[in-house]
């Protein structure tokens, strides 16, 4: 089993949340956030990290870009 805590924004550990499956749990704890890769298969674990990587940074996105949004029209 393989171990890994990422940081990233809540927000965007919820979003990824949905995707939790046998293999990676995304747990949200106070402001930690932990995600758990679990594989015997090395390539596995590569690909899997690699989606989780790719979906989080579309997730971080669409958080920018709804947060941007709502501030265009202030100030």
């Amino acid at each position: 089993m393989l171990r890994a805590k990422v940081k990233l924004t809540r927000s965007v550990a919820i979003a990824l949340m949905p995707d939790n499956t046998d293999n990676v749990i995304t747990e949200v704890e106070g402001d930690d956030v932990t995600t758990y890769f679990d594989t015997t298969k090395i390539g596995t674990l590569i690909a899997t990290v690699d989606d989780y990587l790719m979906n989080a940074r579309v997730a971080w996105d669409m958080i920018k870009l709804v947060s941007e949004g709502k501030n265009k029209g202030k100030g």
